[in-house]
């Protein structure tokens, strides 16, 4: 394996298949500020390799022989919880990224990706930026977005009108006054939508209003 070298951003390779490891050896060694120092084909390889080599990235597939890429991850992360993770994978099921990121992956990519995403996701986890590839970050965003529908389905008519207006920035009291409410109503209303959208603060309740396509305001009590 390669010695590290000053400055440069240090790799380990997790994948079974060596012409593919090779292929990923060559596309990331053409940047002058990556280097592959070591490579492994199963997670016992790449928990040894880890140790004895400390690489700053570790790019994992997920499809191992033996223990999956997700495992050999905890096992790294068991290790040295700083860890920066980043799994490159045929899967390109939104149900794997989601399960890789919840495990302390620090990024998510597909196979289907353009040669040149790997090495920015490389530099991008390197500088200490979640990376996830353009598809997957597509379908987390459908899926949340489509929780949060699902969730104002929920929501009564008065309850609706009652974050439209809140949405727009628009205080308890000036609701109240809107529809004719005391705000001890309002109040209790929006109460009642934090509930159901899964919503714990003022922001988090405009962020919701903003998956749903309303205009967001100014954060309000």
């Amino acid at each position: 394996m390669e010695e590290r070298s000053p400055g440069q951003i240090t790799v380990l390779l997790v994948d079974d298949h060596a012409v593919v490891r090779e292929g990923y050896r060559r596309l990331l060694e053409r940047e002058g500020d990556i280097a592959v120092i070591g490579e492994a084909g199963n997670a016992a390889e790449a928990h040894a390799s880890f140790i004895a080599l400390d690489p700053a990235i570790v790019v994992m597939d997920i499809t191992l022989p033996g223990a999956s890429g997700i495992e050999a991850m905890r096992q790294l992360l068991a290790v040295k919880p700083t860890a920066r993770v980043l799994v490159f994978s045929m899967h390109e099921e939104e149900i794997f990224a989601r399960r890789a990121l919840q495990g302390g992956a620090f990024g998510y990519l597909t196979k289907a990706s353009a040669p040149d995403v790997l090495v920015e996701a490389v530099r991008s986890v390197a500088q200490g930026r979640k990376y996830l590839s353009a598809d997957l970050a597509r379908q987390l965003a459908l899926r949340e977005a489509n929780r949060a529908q699902d969730a104002a389905d929920r929501l009564s008519m008065r309850e609706f009108e009652v974050l439209r207006l809140l949405a727009q920035g628009r205080s308890v009291k000036e609701i109240a006054d809107s529809l004719g409410l005391n705000t001890k109503t309002v109040a209790n209303h929006q109460s009642s939508i934090k509930l159901k959208l899964g919503a714990d603060t003022a922001l988090q309740l405009l962020i919701k209003a903003n998956q749903l396509g309303m205009d967001a305001g100014t954060p309000m009590s």
